[in-house]
């Protein structure tokens, strides 16, 4: 079997037997977990492996690690901290930002790794704006130039742990105050200044071959009338043909009510593929989901596959191996440095 292109999710910390007939569809392509798939890191690891097992080749299994509030392993995982806290540092220590920020790309790899997980959707490459509470401090900077530097380290340091990154959220959702979650963003500046501006991390980031972008669910009014998501002039002209992109484009949940704008599920499915993506994400919408499958049952696409396998984890160490590795105390280290500065810079205002 090929890889579908659809990101499915599943409900608790084993596959029921309903779960594992959907991820045999021709459509399915993925997995994306969430904190309720978790327990601890060896059933992690056994749910995982069994997602894998299911066909050839095996579906990609991924997860929203990001560090901060975005974070669905805790407990058995390293707790990361948000990238703001990196911008800070870097705003006082460049080099020892970027060494932190290559070595907690590289732990964060390296756990799910360990139990088998292929990739993360990160780093995020939107820029820290005041109007944005749900970007706010995930995000590494409002430089641009300091957020390409550090999500460009972070994703060295996850390359070198065996896992492909993807950069979000493409145009850039920090210059937005809604959340895309709950409402529809528009995003009313010039193309110009977001290609001077927004996406300045994005254009840094494919220049070094990132793996993997996922676009935003807004609009951005004065380029086109549809969100990036949706978006065959984001995706198709700007992504892929003046930035040169060659990697994965998946889209961000489409069950998001900002992603509503294009009709049912397969419509919003069928809207999105059409625009550009190659994988899309449908969460929390088991029904919803299987009449997806259904629809796409025929979908083929060669150049999606050739590029779906790059996401493909490479490595799996076990968690003794993982602590005898010289960048393990490095991390740790710089993991504490970077926890006791959460609780002294006071300049820094974090998230709830």
């Amino acid at each position: 079997m090929t890889h579908g292109p659809l990101m499915l999710d599943l409900q608790g910390s084993v596959l029921t037997a309903e779960e594992r007939e959907k991820l045999l569809h021709p459509a399915a392509g993925g997995v994306i977990l969430f904190a309720r798939n978790y327990q601890d890191p060896r059933q992690l690891a056994e749910l995982v492996q069994a997602i894998h097992a299911l066909r050839r080749p095996p579906l990609l299994v991924a997860v929203d690690q990001e560090g901060g509030r975005v974070q669905r392993f805790r407990e058995g995982f390293s707790e990361l901290p948000p990238a703001a806290l990196l911008g800070e540092l870097y705003r006082k220590e460049p080099r020892l930002a970027l060494d932190a920020a290559y070595h907690l790309g590289w732990l964060m790899a390296a756990e799910l790794r360990a139990v088998g997980v292929d990739f993360s959707f990160a780093p995020v490459l939107d820029l820290r704006d005041d109007r944005s509470r749900v970007i706010g401090d995930r995000a590494f900077s409002p430089d641009p130039l300091v957020v390409g530097k550090l999500a460009f380290a972070w994703c060295r340091g996850a390359r070198d742990a065996g896992m492909a990154s993807v950069g979000k959220h493409f145009p850039g959702h920090g210059g937005v105050a809604e959340d895309s979650h709950q409402e529809l963003p528009r995003d009313c500046r010039p193309f110009e200044t977001l290609w001077n501006h927004d996406l300045l991390p994005f254009r840094h980031l494919v220049e070094n071959n990132i793996e993997g972008i996922m676009p935003a669910h807004v609009i951005y009014e004065q380029c086109d009338p549809q969100p990036a998501g949706y978006s065959a002039f984001w995706l198709k002209e700007v992504l892929r043909g003046r930035l040169g992109f060659q990697g994965v484009v998946f889209s961000d949940d489409l069950a998001m009510a900002a992603a509503e704008v294009a009709g049912s599920p397969g419509e919003r499915a069928r809207a999105a593929l059409d625009a550009g993506c190659d994988m899309i994400l449908l969460c929390n919408r088991p029904a919803a989901a299987e009449a997806v499958l259904d629809s796409l049952q025929h979908f083929e696409d060669p150049v999606r596959q050739v590029r779906m396998a790059r996401m493909h984890g490479r490595g799996a160490p076990t968690h003794d191996q993982l602590r005898e590795d010289p960048r393990w105390p490095r991390a740790m280290e710089l993991l504490g440095l970077l926890q006791a500065r959460t609780e002294e810079d006071a300049g820094l205002e974090l998230e709830p």
